[in-house]
Order: C-alpha cells, then sequence, then structure tokens
C-alpha cells in the first residue's frame, strides 16, 4: 500500500485487512480483555491494535507473520491503556513493560476466573497465563512472544498461577466491584429507560426525536456516521421485528441489551451517552458478536 494513498483509495485495503483478521479477533479480545479486566475496555483495545496495525501496513510494503505481530502490538496497547487509565486494583505502572519481553496443561479455572480477577498479577504472569491457559497457545510459542525461554515462561505460569487462585478465592468472599459502582445518574437512566421504550414500542420517529443534532454512531468494527445520517440507522432494527432492547448493568456501566426473540442472553450491547434529555452518542456493537458473551448482564 502505498503511503500517499487517499481515505477513500484505502477503503478497500481496509475492509481486506479487516477480513485477514477476523477470526484473530475474538482470541485478541480475550486476550485484551483480561490484560486490562474489562471485556468493553479490552474491545476498544483490540480496535486501537486493530487501527494500527493497519497503518503500519499501508506504510509499509512487506507484512509479517501476522499472529504473533497482532499479539505483540495488542499487548503494547493494552499496557499504554493501563497507563492512561489506572484503576484502583490496576498493577502500577511502573512494573509495567513497553513488550512482552508449571505445567504444559492449561487450566481450566483460570479460563473461568472474572476479568478483574487478571489485574492482580503482575503483567508478564498475566500475560503468560492468558496466552496459555485462555488462549491455549504452546511454551515455545508463548517464550517467543515473551523474548524470553521455556524454563522462564514456565516459572511465570507457577507464579502466575498461584497467584490468579489466591485472589480468585479471596474474591469470592468479597461484594462485586462492578455492581457497587454504576457510572450513570438517575436522570440519565430516565433518559436512557425512555430511550429503550420507544425502541420497543417501534416508535422510530420518536426516537429520532430523542437524538441530538451533532449525535454520532459508532457501529463497532464497521462504520460511523454522525448528524442527520444517524437516523438511518434504525432502519435495519425497523426490519427486525424480534429484537428488543433491556436496560441493563454490565462490568458497573448502564447498558442496552439486544435480545432477539425468546433469548435471555443479549446477542449483543449498545452503550449510550446522553447530553441532557437528548442522546449524544450511540455506540452498537452488534457487528463484535462475542463481546456479549463475555459479559455478565443483569437487567435493572
Amino acid at each position: 500500500m502505498s503511503n500517499t494513498s487517499t481515505p477513500t483509495e484505502l477503503a478497500p485495503a481496509r475492509e481486506t485487512f479487516l477480513a485477514l483478521v477476523a477470526e484473530l479477533r475474538p482470541e485478541l479480545h480475550r486476550y485484551c480483555s483480561r490484560l486490562v479486566g474489562s471485556a468493553i475496555d479490552g474491545e476498544d483495545v483490540v480496535q486501537d491494535t486493530l487501527a494500527k496495525a493497519f497503518y503500519t501496513l499501508s506504510q509499509s510494503p512487506e507484512v509479517p507473520p501476522l499472529r504473533p505481530w497482532l499479539f505483540r502490538i495488542a499487548h503494547n496497547t493494552a499496557i499504554d491503556f493501563l497507563r492512561r487509565y489506572e484503576r484502583r486494583f490496576v498493577t502500577p505502572t511502573a512494573e509495567l513493560p513497553d513488550v512482552i519481553d508449571g505445567s504444559d496443561d492449561a487450566h481450566p479455572e483460570v479460563q473461568r476466573a472474572a476479568l478483574s480477577t487478571f489485574m492482580a498479577l503482575p503483567a508478564t504472569q498475566r500475560s503468560a497465563v492468558i496466552l496459555k491457559d485462555v488462549l491455549g497457545l504452546s511454551l515455545d510459542d508463548i517464550a517467543a512472544q515473551h523474548g524470553a525461554t521455556v524454563q522462564a515462561v514456565k516459572a511465570l505460569l507457577v507464579r502466575g498461577r498461584a497467584a490468579l487462585s489466591a485472589r480468585a478465592q479471596a474474591q469470592a468472599h468479597e461484594p462485586s466491584a462492578w455492581r457497587d459502582r454504576p457510572e450513570t445518574t438517575e436522570e440519565e437512566r430516565v433518559v436512557l429507560a425512555r430511550y429503550v421504550a420507544l425502541f420497543n414500542q417501534r416508535d422510530w420517529d420518536g426516537v429520532r426525536s430523542m437524538l441530538d443534532e451533532e449525535v454520532r454512531l459508532d457501529l463497532v468494527a464497521k462504520s460511523q456516521r454522525q448528524g442527520k445520517a444517524v437516523g438511518l440507522y434504525y432502519t435495519n432494527y425497523a426490519k427486525e421485528p424480534d429484537v428488543r432492547l433491556v436496560l441493563g448493568l454490565a462490568e458497573g456501566r448502564v447498558v442496552l441489551g439486544v435480545f432477539r426473540g425468546d433469548a435471555t442472553s443479549p446477542a449483543s450491547i449498545i452503550l449510550v451517552e446522553t447530553a441532557g434529555a437528548k442522546v449524544a452518542l450511540v455506540r452498537d456493537f452488534r457487528y463484535v458478536p462475542y463481546l456479549a458473551s463475555a459479559l455478565e448482564f443483569t437487567p435493572l
């Protein structure tokens, strides 16, 4: 790809790139979400990772080995994310490396661990445990990813698994940190509840009347719109009579779960930001269905 290409000329190349990495996206998300302790933030890291990767490819005629290269970018992007948005349970940034510098069998209890539990581990242990026990990479592959020996990886796994197990047992007796800190006000919930009610009544004119003049739409992994063009977004939902929205909590955030038919769990989620009584931003994750399956959704 030429570094003088225009955005219009790059669009087909971007579509080709996204198709190329489509099978890797769920794995990248599992890795990133456990590194940052959040499935929603993990998807943001995946988006940034793919944007960085595509930009690099657009400036270079050579394509590196895709899988290890993408995971290195994802790791460093996640570390940058943690440095910008430290939470109280995040390892201090001084302990986080700039790059990714036991037994051979994956541990099933690690695969079931809550996302926030992984944050108890230093970044190198966290990365090794995720790559082995969540993604199923071999010790040799992990060693190559970390730039370390197999013996060093085994040591990381032993320490990481032990710390993860201890943290999981401690968390079993603690209240959920996510549910204790919702991030929306009561006024915002009223606006969201009205949005959901109008959507479920199929009152599309009513829904559009709630949109701010400068409303932004992010169809994650697909496209973006702003202003009046956002109104067209509801056309596809209007063709799906069995779709309904449910207001709920996920990771301490108020989200909209998208349910189809008699399903008891959401097929996808939508994040909505408000400005007064208007909707200022809609982030629809319908094109990244693996996100909903990674979340614990609690109806309000």
